[in-house]
């Protein structure tokens, strides 16, 4: 087994559950104003990752999409945003929302905050992590509709033979510079986010499970 295959073996993906919530998620609020669209905002980025604001941002409609809403193309939103004087997600975050629900007609946003974006590296390991939390909010009355905490990992470890390890650390940092492990990464926070029964984002009317779940 020559170096690369070996290091291939030694990396192992580690989804972490997002909010270990002990208690199923209230969805009260959610039920009195059930959303049929979703406006994403860009994630405040508060990772050391220049690339992690728009790193994960594509990675959000999909899992939102699938779980039964009308998700307005993030990249048009942030074209448009940036067009009429919101150059950022900070500005973007802190536009009213009665503008959004008049301008698109979005029933409710979702507001996100990036926490961990990116690989840290040790001697003979690294690990990618992304952290995220998530607010949606209804439009029209500023309700808090629903929020979440996703994370997940992807780390290397140690094989045991020091070379190999030194082998598969210095690859291992090389591949991340020169490309974005995080944003694999990230679809694994999302299905923490989004996915869980008890504390995640609610089926929506576009999915077949609607009408099960309410």
């Amino acid at each position: 087994m020559n170096v690369f295959t070996r290091f291939a073996t030694l990396m192992t993906v580690v989804i972490l559950a997002g909010c270990q919530t002990v208690k199923p998620y209230d969805y009260s609020n959610f039920r009195a104003h059930p959303p049929r669209s979703i406006l994403v905002l860009p994630p405040l980025n508060e990772s050391t990752a220049i690339e992690g604001t728009y790193g994960y941002l594509t990675t959000v409609t999909r899992p939102v999409a699938e779980r039964g809403y009308y998700v307005f193309p993030v990249a048009v939103v942030d074209q448009f945003m940036k067009a009429n004087g919101l150059p950022g997600a900070a500005e973007m975050q802190q536009a009213p929302l009665a503008k959004f629900a008049e301008v698109t007609g979005a029933d409710a946003v979702m507001f996100l905050d990036l926490k961990q974006y990116g690989a840290q590296y040790k001697v003979l390991s690294s690990v990618v992590t992304v952290e995220v939390n998530a607010k949606l909010v209804d439009t029209r009355t500023g309700t808090l509709l629903w929020e979440g905490h996703g994370v997940a990992q992807q780390s290397s470890s140690g094989s045991g033979s020091l070379l190999v390890d030194l082998v598969a650390a210095a690859v291992t940092q090389a591949l991340n510079k020169h490309g974005d492990k995080a944003h694999q990464v990230s679809r694994l926070a999302n299905a923490n986010l989004f996915y869980p029964e008890q504390t995640g984002l609610p089926y929506g009317p576009y999915s077949d499970k609607y009408e099960k779940s309410h």
